[in-house]
């Protein structure tokens, strides 16, 4: 909840060419409102979270335009907007099923004069589906080989995986945090946003009976399709589970939490003895945790989607580009291997200018 993550990209292009990509730091407003949401969804105003996400649709459409002209282009020539918008609410597992996310789509259709594709996660659950992971259609689309058995690993707030191999349908899933309570636990105690390269949670110990309690949870037993966020792991969940000593030993929590992350990602990768794992997002640049999946998968290669087509600090913002395209050509998608949907779908609504 630090940013926008945009991207121009030319899907026409094998693989898809970047031809611009930035991040658009939140200023205090809606960082200071998204934090709030974050700790308690259920107390958030309705009438602040309309408000915030008008706010953010218009920051999101001033990122679409500032990247259009970065790339010495004019709006006249975008095809579409793919927004993903902001998670606030990913509740899947009540009943009935629903998720949300926010930044109004009609703002930033009006404000480009682009037409916006949105909303691509609430169909999905519609159809009985997890809604998420979705970015295992894009790792098919540029990263399956018919010679490989591949495992692509997005270390987000939250770790996803999916499973390429050769044959056989796609498939995906949640896996836990990644860098989600690293980042949390970091800002409680350090001025920055999160813990870079890893360096803090390099110094300290795993205190190995506090990490078999937080491998405890029942998510990490769930077979897939499955699917959480930030609301699941949040901070509540993470206050409920410090042990007495924590704030005694801020580091060596850190570090148990950075263990935890790799532990239930490889727990879940190595079943699925891959020929290859391919990382992206943006804990490829935490040196430590990478460094501790990689030690977990011994004998196995492990490196960036980069070198693959796939830059791997815009995964995602390439993704929801790609379902837009897919969206105006209304094809529909191969979800239900991916999240349980009941059908294949057409993911998004389209906003026109």
């Amino acid at each position: 909840m630090d940013g926008i993550d945009a991207v121009l990209v030319d899907l026409e292009a094998d693989p898809p060419e970047l031809l611009a990509a930035d991040t658009f730091e939140f200023d205090e407003t809606p960082r200071g409102a998204l934090d709030t949401l974050r700790q308690d969804p259920d107390a958030f105003p309705v009438a602040r979270l309309a408000w915030l996400d008008a706010l953010l649709g218009d920051r999101l459409a001033d990122s679409a335009l500032a990247i259009i002209e970065r790339a010495g282009r004019t709006p006249a020539e975008i095809a579409a907007i793919g927004s993903h918008g902001q998670t606030v609410l990913h509740r899947v597992d009540a009943e009935p099923p629903h998720t949300l996310q926010i930044g109004d789509p009609h703002r930033i259709a009006e404000r480009t004069g682009i037409v916006t594709v949105a909303d691509f996660r609430r169909a999905d659950v519609a159809a009985g589906g997890q809604g998420a992971p979705l970015a295992p259609l894009i790792h098919d689309a540029v990263l399956r080989d018919d010679n490989e058995r591949r495992v692509v690993v997005n270390l987000g707030g939250i770790a996803n995986l999916t499973e390429l191999t050769p044959g056989e349908p796609t498939r995906g899933f949640d896996t836990g945090p990644a860098n989600c309570f690293l980042d949390l636990w970091y800002r409680r105690h350090h001025s920055g946003r999160f813990d870079r390269s890893g360096a803090w949670a390099a110094g300290g110990r795993v205190e190995s009976a506090w990490l078999d309690s937080l491998l405890m949870d029942p998510y990490f037993a769930q077979p897939a399709p499955k699917s959480t966020g930030i609301e699941y792991f949040s901070t509540r969940w993470l206050e409920q589970r410090l042990p007495v000593w924590a704030e005694q030993r801020p580091q060596d929590i850190q570090t148990t939490l950075a263990e935890f992350s790799a532990v239930t990602l490889t727990d879940q990768v190595r079943p699925l003895a891959p020929d290859r794992v391919l990382l992206c997002g943006g804990g490829v640049h935490n040196a430590d945790l990478c460094q501790r999946i990689t030690a977990r998968l011994p004998g196995c290669p492990i490196e960036a989607t980069d070198a693959h087509g796939l830059p791997a600090d815009h995964v995602e913002a390439i993704l929801f580009a790609w379902l837009a395209r897919e969206r105006l050509a209304e094809r529909a998608l191969p979800t239900p291997a991916i999240t349980g949907a009941s059908h294949p779908l057409r993911l998004g609504v389209v906003f026109h200018a």
